[in-house]
């Protein structure tokens, strides 16, 4: 992130004395002094002093010197000085130095010829160069290629003076001539360029000239003709773009990486035909694979992704090639290319790609890659959108992926849980297989939050007799022997379990702590664990397989609760499934001691914290409910739960596909566009890629492909004014806000019947902004207008201020004249977009990020949703929260939105109100973000809107 710093440079500013001693030195006969003094005077004049009297000493002094260290501060010296008077007319004086320049330009030394040619194309004075014109053209035919190379260049800037027509009048004749007989790669270019910025039909003709040695051409060569290939296909007459499509393709081969990626954009922005859509795309796809800079990666994914955007169904051939990226170390690479590869999924490739993300688990899994847990997760996020919208694909990967719910990545060991969660409701021809495999695979889980959702899978979808026993039996062996601790009296320690001891089948681990009795004896209170220990792991580093006995007793009873609800479902489940009654009453006592046991041990003074009522009353109401049965009560317990979770699910796939829609691009054609019949044209000389444009073209026409109304319509709100209709200068602004940067289109118009000179717009910023571009100086005419653009960089999500004002000279009036401008409000709204997140990744952000700002309701809207409408509108954010959990009249509402900027940061907000007695609403809304700008400009902004303006 850049950040403006100041850096405090001593500096003794310029006085008599010391250019005394500057003027002295330069007339001196010792080079080093000479040097030494110019590089002083440089200095000097960068800094603001104007040391007016040194010039004619360098005139007299240094210009006869033949030190090329010299004669390049001299240029530079040449180049810093003013060269004009107050009126804007060119020196006198500086008619001393055009001997001195025709003599370097007829230098017999390589070098000084170059430099002075190179300080040509920095000036701008006529009275100056025209004196040089012919010693310049004849440079062009010398034999060094460095003195042609800067005579191209110098050409090229005084042709493009204001007068420079005048100038060299033939100058696009002889660089034309130049280019033909040229072999200088650099020259060529330099001609090149000249040709395209002042003789473009020149330019044109000779590339098409040389369309078959086009991909022969050196790679500096080759990036200017793809620059005029695409300003020339900008125009509206496009007789030779086949042409030029026909150039771009060639150049596809070109060894240069740089002309291969310029390529393959020009190739996209002149052709919609699927055949160039394909080149580029596969073009993109070897620069993927062949680059090793994350950087390059990352932008050619985002060229992809453009090209997803527009021509989806070419892109999803290529989707093997870009997974093929995933071999990057990098976890952004990986992720874009996860992201980018899930946007083309179709019937057809599904298999494929599920294929390939199970080898990449696999190697997750051997331990072979960095981060491994991280690229797991995202791994298993992939395959978990593959098997939801392709459930036919779920039964290759569920019992792989089955392996990882103990893994030491606690998120990635969620992601999978909530996998298997779903495909379990979506493929009931998977149930069996997966509720036997969570079953063997249950005492691995270490995680509280996976434990909780797999025995609610068991608990649900544990069906027959045989799955119901085995869901029973697993769960109590995970916990161990009831109670969980006991008391007797001292020096009697009566438990269940043996001290630990380094044996290989299991090993027993038991604390004891001194209590006092209710009669106040002393007890010794113990609690034992079990775990299985293997030969080459030492005993103090067991892993223990009661994992639900080593949860509950680390305080645990939200876990505690999670399991008397699932046994309290299989001992329901069972009466249906099991016909004897005895084992019925079997496990119903069982799963009570467990209950009781815990409600015994969250009573009792061996945890530092008691249980908490919430859990304690779960767990009381199903003891209850196993004590006594009503049919309406097992109903809820058995049917009502997993309908619930149906329909959830089915209102995300519907929120997923109207958010689909939503995103769809829906184009109108206007009525009276042309209708161009390509079938009715003649073919002769049009080869199948120009078919296939036209094709494309008229498509686009068809359906509005070309129209862009949006931009049409937002463009007018964006033009601000600047200053008043009573100003003798009026000015106003249209605003650009690109991702990274702000484009400012001023309009200045003059309103008064004399020329301003000397007009400059300064601008200054506030916040994270930055100007680009130093100011200029304009001469406005009586009565005229002036377009001026200003670029400023934009470093992050912070609402900015740009202020600043208009300075300008009249003849009249000797001192300069001051306009302030208003001030430009940068919106953070034009950073942030609409987002998703998953409900797990919200509250991992909201418990990760530091920076809150809490903002009290404050608004006359008394309709709680109305409310939430208002604030989503205002901000322009995503509700995560699902309508249904939002219906109904409660006179309470909490809701999370999400929003991303373009810079990559993520805006996260909850919505907490309640409707008061008095109808009005109250509460808070919170915002969260990982920076403190973005929470601060969001809470200014809700505080800004919420009251119900506009």
């Amino acid at each position: 992130m850049e950040k403006p710093s100041t850096l405090l440079v001593h500096f003794d500013k310029g006085s008599a004395a010391m250019a005394g001693e500057i003027k002295a030195d330069l007339e001196g006969s010792d080079v080093a002094a000479k040097v030494d003094a110019m590089k002083r005077a440089v200095m000097l004049l960068l800094n603001g002093e104007t040391l007016p009297t040194l010039f004619i000493t360098v005139v007299r002094y240094v210009l006869p010197s033949e030190d090329h260290t010299i004669q390049k501060l001299l240029l530079l010296y040449l180049e810093i000085i003013d060269k004009r008077d107050a009126a804007g007319r060119g020196l006198p004086e500086m008619i001393l130095i055009c001997q001195n320049l025709r003599n370097n330009l007829h230098h017999p030394n390589e070098y000084i010829r170059g430099v002075t040619l190179r300080f040509l194309c920095r000036l701008s004075e006529p009275e100056v160069l025209e004196p040089l014109v012919p010693s310049i053209l004849e440079n062009l035919d010398h034999r060094h290629h460095f003195i042609r190379r800067h005579a191209l260049s110098a050409i090229s800037s005084i042709y493009r003076l204001p007068h420079g027509d005048q100038l060299v009048p033939d100058a696009p004749e002889l660089v034309e001539r130049a280019l033909a007989s040229e072999q200088d790669a650099s020259a060529r270019r330099n001609a090149f360029l000249m040709l395209c910025a002042c003789a473009q039909e020149r330019a044109v003709a000779y590339l098409l000239s040389n369309a078959d040695r086009v991909a022969e051409w050196p790679d500096l060569l080759q990036m200017a003709a793809v620059d005029l290939i695409r300003k020339v296909c900008r125009s509206p007459n496009r007789a030779d773009k086949g042409r030029y499509i026909k150039i771009i393709i060639a150049l596809l081969s070109s060894p240069s990486t740089a002309v291969v990626y310029e390529c393959a954009g020009a190739l996209v922005s002149l052709s919609s035909a699927p055949t160039a859509v394909r080149a580029a795309a596969n073009t993109y796809c070897e620069l993927l694979s062949s680059q090793s800079d994350n950087n390059v990666k990352l932008i050619v994914l985002d060229r992809l992704n453009e090209l997803r955007t527009s021509h989806r169904d070419v892109m999803v051939d290529v989707v093997m090639d870009v997974l093929r990226a995933l071999a990057s170390p990098n976890l952004d690479v990986k992720r874009k290319v996860l992201d980018l590869v899930l946007d083309l999924l179709t019937a057809r490739n599904v298999e494929e790609v599920v294929l390939y993300l199970k080898k990449e688990v696999v190697k997750t899994q051997a331990g072979e890659l960095e981060k491994s847990g991280e690229y797991r997760q995202m791994l298993v996020q992939a395959i978990h959108a593959c098997a939801v919208e392709y459930p036919e694909v779920a039964g290759s990967v569920v019992h792989l992926l089955m392996d990882f719910l103990g893994d030491t990545n606690v998120a990635a060991a969620v992601d999978v849980v909530l996998f298997v969660r779903e495909i379990i409701e979506t493929n009931p021809k998977l149930r069996v297989s997966m509720i036997q495999r969570l079953i063997d695979t249950f005492y691995q889980i270490r995680a509280s939050r996976v434990c909780s959702c797999a025995l609610w899978i068991l608990g649900e979808y544990s069906l027959s007799l045989s799955e119901v026993e085995n869901a029973i039996s697993t769960i109590k062996q995970c916990l161990g022997d009831v109670p969980f601790y006991t008391v007797s009296e001292e020096g009697e320690a009566t438990d269940s379990a043996k001290p630990a001891q380094p044996v290989v089948n299991s090993v027993t681990v038991s604390s004891r702590r001194p209590v006092v009795l209710a009669d106040g004896t002393y007890a010794t209170q113990s609690a034992a664990t079990e775990a299985i220990s293997t030969p080459s792991v030492a005993p103090g580093s067991l892993s223990s397989t009661q994992n639900l006995r080593s949860l509950i007793l680390s305080g645990d009873f939200f876990l505690a609760a999670v399991i008397s609800c699932t046994l309290t479902k299989l001992v329901l489940r069972l009466e249906e499934v099991q016909p004897s009654m005895v084992e019925v009453n079997k496990a119903c006592t069982g799963a009570l001691l467990v209950m009781t046991s815990i409600l015994q041990l969250g009573q009792s003074s061996y945890l530092p914290h008691p249980i908490d009522n919430d859990s304690y009353d779960r767990i009381v109401l199903c003891v209850r409910l196993l004590c006594n049965t009503g049919d309406d009560v097992r109903k809820v317990w058995l049917q009502s739960c997993r309908q619930s979770f149906a329909k959830m699910l089915a209102e995300k796939q519907f929120r997923e596909t109207e958010e689909m829609k939503a995103k769809a691009q829906i184009s109108h054609a206007q009525p009276d566009d042309l209708i161009d019949f390509y079938h009715l044209k003649s073919r002769r000389g049009m080869s199948q890629l120009e078919l296939e444009d036209e094709v494309q073209d008229d498509l686009k026409a068809a359906t509005g492909g070309f129209t862009k109304d949006a931009d049409d319509a937002n463009r007018l709100n964006r033009i601000l004014q600047l200053t008043g209709f009573s100003d003798p200068v009026y000015a106003e602004a249209y605003v650009t806000v690109h991702h990274y940067d702000i484009v400012l289109d001023v309009t200045i118009i003059n309103r008064t019947k004399e020329t301003l000179q000397n007009l400059c717009l300064e601008l200054a910023t506030m916040g994270d902004l930055k100007l680009v571009d130093r100011p200029q100086n304009y001469t406005l005419a009586p009565e005229s207008s002036k377009q001026i653009r200003a670029n400023i960089k934009v470093s992050s999500t912070e609402t900015g201020v740009i202020f600043g004002n208009i300075v300008y000279e009249t003849s009249n009036v000797m001192e300069r004249s001051v306009v302030v401008l208003n001030d430009i409000h940068i919106d953070i709204m034009d950073y942030i977009s609409p987002a998703t997140c998953a409900d797990v990744t919200f509250r991992n952000m909201w418990a990760e990020f530091e920076w809150e700002n809490k903002v009290a309701v404050n608004t006359v809207i008394q309709n709680e949703k109305e409310f939430l409408d208002h604030i989503i509108k205002s901000t322009n954010m995503k509700c995560l929260t699902p309508p249904s959990a939002l219906d109904g009249e409660c006179g309470f509402l909490a809701a999370n939105l999400y929003a991303k900027s373009v810079f990559g940061e993520d805006a996260l907000v909850n919505i907490s109100i309640e409707k008061q007695f008095d109808g009005k609403l109250s509460g808070y809304i919170r915002i969260r973000s990982k920076t403190q700008g973005i929470a601060l400009s969001l809470g200014d902004k809700i505080t800004l809107k919420q009251k119900g303006g506009s």
